[in-house]
């Protein structure tokens, strides 16, 4: 059994899909009707830079989304020669799209709203997120707890078994950054980010995108997808609606997602349009085979093994 994963935010790099557009008229294809649906020069910017316009959440979510879209439909493969897809926070968005619940005008109008939603909810320098090395869900929750102290201090990606990200109000994740060795943590480290995601500080991104998918036509996918805050296949169109309003402020379980998956069968992933689902996958499921594609050397690849 095989399952198809895509990248979440972190993932976006200056030149990000230039090469594969030479190459590939299915890629210059999605890179244009993204730039359509959300009206400005998006694959510009992705391939041009600077890094900072890049990075704002508003362009990243749907420049991640558009290059593993674009990876995807290069590679010409039906989704159903998955048995599961799965996305990584926005990378729900990438996996309900290649599976046919959105169309990818849509998904891209979708996710630009909700960078601009999440990064509206907080304002910045008020919230922050670190990453907690060497802590696996117990000990991150207990660093959590400590830190909090009338703040919120969340657990916000349960990434593998040695590395949970938490989320909240910055006061908070510097108190955990400064305990985290002393709760049995390697190190942890402030993230680059702009707001913190995956929290309760979210609610008011999450009300935007609760009323953004309500009127959002979403299609029965074509193989089930793997929802983030259950880690759970879902196939109905009414509860993935719900589950992507839960997503803004509920926890990433992509560990929990990995194993599920594998002990349903799995035992092939395929990562589309990043190199940062792949290690972590293979932290959680060591004998499972996985392949992070990129480049049309990567896909020339995977296309003659996948037929």
């Amino acid at each position: 059994m095989r399952a198809f994963i895509f990248p979440g935010q972190g993932s976006q790099s200056v030149g990000m899909g230039a090469e594969l557009a030479e190459a590939s008229g299915a890629a210059r294809d999605v890179f244009a009707e993204v730039d359509e649906a959300l009206g400005q020069h998006l694959f510009k910017l992705m391939r041009e830079g600077p890094e900072a316009d890049l990075t704002l959440t508003e362009n990243a979510q749907p420049a991640i989304m558009a290059h593993a879209i674009a990876v995807f439909r290069t590679l010409g493969l039906a989704v159903t020669k998955a048995d599961f897809v799965a996305g990584h926070s926005l990378g729900e968005y990438s996996a309900l799209c290649a599976a046919g619940s959105f169309d990818l005008a849509t998904t891209a109008r979708l996710l630009k709203q909700r960078g601009q939603a999440m990064q509206a909810a907080v304002p910045v320098g008020v919230g922050a997120m670190a990453a907690l090395l060497g802590a696996d869900l117990d000990k991150a929750q207990a660093i959590a707890d400590a830190a909090a102290q009338g703040d919120v201090c969340a657990i916000a990606n349960d990434n593998d078994p040695s590395q949970v990200v938490i989320s909240g109000h910055r006061t908070a994740i510097e108190r955990a950054i400064a305990i985290a060795k002393d709760h049995g943590a390697k190190r942890a480290v402030l993230l680059p980010v702009s707001a913190p995601f995956h929290c309760p500080l979210m609610q008011p991104a999450a009300d935007v995108m609760a009323e953004a998918l309500a009127s959002t036509d979403i299609k029965t996918p074509a193989v089930p997808v793997f929802a983030n805050v259950i880690a759970a296949p879902v196939s109905d169109p009414a509860r993935i609606r719900e589950l992507l309003v839960e997503q803004v402020t509920g926890m990433v379980r992509w560990r929990e997602s990995v194993l599920e998956m594998t002990q349903a069968g799995v035992t092939e992933f395929v990562e589309f349009g990043g190199k940062v689902l792949g290690p972590m996958v293979k932290r959680i499921a060591p004998d499972a085979k996985v392949t992070s594609v990129i480049s049309m050397d990567d896909i020339e690849a995977l296309a003659k093994e996948i037929a």
